[in-house]
């Protein structure tokens, strides 16, 4: 039987592609796409995920969820995947309806109907996930794990010098999920920087693939190209939510973990954001994450033109 995995996205380019690796594997069952705030403001990830869920000949239901951080103003991302989040390469982004059920009440519905089985998988600000958790705190009873994007193991930035952007955005609902007793698994920029740049020549051969998942999952990469050509100074784009997505489908992905104690800074603007990862044990406390520290990049690279090739 397919796994039950629910996903909750702030959809931009990279998140594009993550669905798509989830919506097209055939072991896989989405069974509900929440949106939150973040690469782009709440209405534009909402269509960004509409339209990738079409493309895909999918059904599942899209269901818009929180606006901006539980605690703090939004910050977008529109600097690195642009003003539309899918590279402003012109799609039509509009016009789309998402389900009349917020994110936070599908999730919640969700974990019931596949209590101890249901897999969510963050590409986003975590700001949908602390607010389920507020209304239900039993809310990890029912959840087998939560794959997040986010953080960085080796403390180097792509927000600030320290920091990831998605738990950048919105470090209080950070917190909120690391006191959750949720079984959570950090996948971080720092394994995207390592293991998931695509240059130039291996995007023309995913380009080169045909389908039409493969020219829009490296087209709308164009704006997040150019911020990695100048800002991160990576030799091609970079895929962080594909990596993790493909961690959460398959965990051999990951060749290295470690069960780490992870707390969040919240108050620093220096450090906002910053997961900082206990890795030799100073404070004492407990472990409440695992984190992946080291990646396959040709079983990434082999699921991604997998998803990429496929014409639904």
């Amino acid at each position: 039987m397919p796994r039950p995995l629910f996903i909750d996205t702030d959809t931009a380019s990279d998140d594009a592609v993550a669905l798509i690796i989830a919506l097209t594997h055939p072991d896989i069952d989405v069974v509900g796409i929440s949106v939150v705030a973040g690469n782009v403001p709440l209405d534009m990830a909402v269509q960004n995920a509409l339209y990738t869920r079409d493309l895909c000949a999918s059904t599942v239901a899209v269901h818009a969820g929180e606006a901006g951080p539980i605690a703090r103003p939004l910050e977008t991302g529109q600097h690195v995947h642009g003003h539309d989040g899918m590279g402003d390469l012109g799609l039509e982004l509009t016009g789309r309806a998402p389900s009349g059920t917020h994110a936070v009440d599908a999730l919640l519905a969700a974990a019931d109907a596949h209590a101890g089985q249901l897999e969510l998988v963050t590409l986003g600000p975590l700001s949908n996930i602390a607010r389920a958790l507020q209304r239900d705190p039993a809310l990890p009873d029912r959840i087998a794990r939560m794959v997040i994007m986010g953080a960085v193991a080796d403390h180097i930035g792509n927000q600030n010098p320290v920091a990831e952007f998605n738990m950048w955005v919105d470090p209080e609902a950070v917190d909120v999920v690391l006191n959750s007793g949720l079984a959570v698994e950090f996948v971080g920029w720092d394994i995207s920087r390592h293991y998931a740049v695509i240059e130039p020549d291996e995007a023309a051969e995913l380009r080169g693939l045909g389908t039409a998942l493969a020219e829009f999952g490296v087209d709308i990469q164009r704006c997040v190209s150019e911020f990695c050509h100048t800002e991160t100074k990576l030799a091609g784009f970079d895929l962080p939510d594909p990596i993790a997505m493909c961690y959460a489908i398959d965990p051999a992905v990951a060749t290295e973990t470690r069960r780490l104690n992870c707390r969040v800074e919240t108050t620093s603007e220096l450090t906002r954001g910053m997961v900082v990862m206990d890795q030799l044990g100073f404070t004492g406390l407990e472990p409440n994450a695992v984190v992946v520290t080291a990646a396959d990049r040709a079983r990434f690279l082999e699921m991604l033109r997998s998803a990429l090739a496929t014409t639904p």
